[in-house]
């Protein structure tokens, strides 16, 4: 991974299709609209978390997803499956917390990427030898239910000094104006899914765009400030 700011998108299509007012069947082709938006704005990871797709329709998603984001700055990761991520020409998996052994993924597929949901302080110490860490959530999220209490900003600062040398990214609930906060307690970055679903009276691609530059210009001000 790189030193610089990271910004991931984490995709939810059936949330992202409800926001749109527009039926489930139409929903991975606003997902790849989705994505090249937010490729075209700058992010450096997409997060294909689309674990209820049958594997052969999850490969083309990834397939897609992987030539948008072709000739970017951009990888494409999926979570959990690395016979998909292989299959699919992805850059890596994403592993949730109760997920495979990061040294697993390793063995079966050194050459891929590898990152891990954490929400707590035991889970990034056992994380494994992975690439990044994604944390949380911070904040309270339609994306997680209430089984999962948000960690806060000290809980967030706590994984990070649990990650050592891992980079971590902040995820739930959180704005390009959460970056001077997430910034301060260490972590590298944000991942979102909300953050990257606009109003559906804006158009879709160069709405996420635009969300994903402000984004960008958030991370990367505030990593320039001493």
């Amino acid at each position: 991974m790189t030193t610089k700011p990271l910004l991931c998108i984490v995709t939810d299509r059936r949330r992202l299709a409800e926001a749109r007012g527009r039926p489930i069947q139409d929903a991975c082709e606003l997902l790849l609209r989705q994505i090249q938006g937010a490729v075209a704005g700058g992010v450096d990871l997409v997060q294909i978390r689309e674990g209820d797709l049958e594997g052969r329709e999850l490969v083309g998603l990834v397939r897609d997803a992987v030539a948008i984001a072709s000739g970017s700055a951009a990888q494409v990761v999926v979570n959990d499956r690395v016979d998909v991520a292989i299959a699919a020409g992805a850059a890596g998996v994403h592993l949730r917390e109760s997920s495979l052994p990061a040294a697993a993924v390793r063995r079966i597929a050194p050459q891929l990427l590898v990152g891990r949901s954490v929400h707590s302080v035991a889970a990034a110490v056992h994380a494994g030898p992975v690439d990044y860490l994604i944390a949380g959530t911070v904040f309270p999220t339609p994306s997680k239910s209430g089984d999962i209490a948000p960690i806060g900003m000290d809980g967030l600062g706590q994984i990070v000094r649990a990650a050592a040398d891992k980079p971590v990214l902040a995820i739930g609930g959180l704005v390009a104006g959460s970056a001077t906060s997430i910034r301060a307690v260490g972590a590298r970055g944000i991942a979102a899914i909300g953050a990257f679903i606009p109003d559906r009276s804006e158009e879709l691609a160069p709405a996420v765009e635009k969300r994903a530059l402000a984004l960008r210009f958030a991370f990367d001000s505030d990593s320039a400030v001493p």
